[in-house]
This record gives structure tokens, C-alpha cells and sequence, in this order.
């Protein structure tokens, strides 16, 4: 790899954790969990999408391991799980484990079929 791929790497994961961050806190206190759901879905989706269409080993590179590597977060995801258990919230816990897993593989599966559509 050429390091022009590399610093567009770095610079889609600049871009990809700011939109984590900034989502993650335009949601409010105690409800940071539906940021975090929102990039994570919106990721999933966008990575089955550019693995369906076949796109080149660079772009996924760029994209998913750049962008969508940075916007998504599985730390973030489970320490925020974990907060709405402490919480007392435990409901929404197992609703935001479960959901998201479900959720996530499915729309991953509606991103690569449509990735493959487009292609």
C-alpha cells in the first residue's frame, strides 16, 4: 500500500470518530446508547453495501477499516450495556445487547443485497 492509502486511512478515521463522538453526545445524557446505536446500524449497513458492490480492496481499507472502523465502537457499545445495567435500567440493557447485535446483522445482510443490486 502507497502511503497516500494510509493517510486516508487515518484521516476517514479522524472523520469517522468525530461522527461517533458527535453522535454519541447529541443525544443527551443517560441516552448516549442511542448514538452509539445509530452509528453501529448505520455502519453495519454501510459496510454490507460496499462489500456487496465488490468494491476494491483499497476502498474497503479506506472506508470500512477507516470510516466506518472509527465511527463504529464495540467498547463503547458494551460499556454503555453495562451503565444501563449499574443503572437499574437492566431492560434496556438486554434491549441494547441483543438489539443491536439483531439489528446490525440484519441490516448488514439488507446493505450487502443492495450492495450487490447496484454492482
Amino acid at each position: 500500500m502507497t502511503p497516500w492509502v494510509w493517510l486516508a486511512v487515518g484521516g476517514c478515521g479522524a472523520v469517522g470518530a468525530m461522527v461517533r463522538f458527535g453522535a454519541a453526545h447529541v443525544t443527551g445524557p443517560g441516552r448516549t446508547h442511542l448514538g452509539t446505536l445509530a452509528v453501529n446500524l448505520v455502519g453495519a449497513f454501510a459496510l454490507g453495501v460496499i462489500v456487496g458492490a465488490g468494491s476494491s480492496h483499497r476502498v474497503l481499507l479506506i472506508v470500512g477499516g477507516g470510516l466506518l472502523g472509527a465511527t463504529t465502537t464495540f467498547s463503547t457499545w458494551m460499556l454503555e450495556s453495562h451503565r444501563l445495567g449499574h443503572d437499574g435500567r437492566r431492560g434496556h440493557a438486554v434491549a441494547n445487547l441483543v438489539g443491536s447485535l439483531v439489528a446490525g446483522f440484519a441490516l448488514t445482510v439488507v446493505g450487502w443485497w443492495l450492495g450487490r443490486s447496484l454492482a
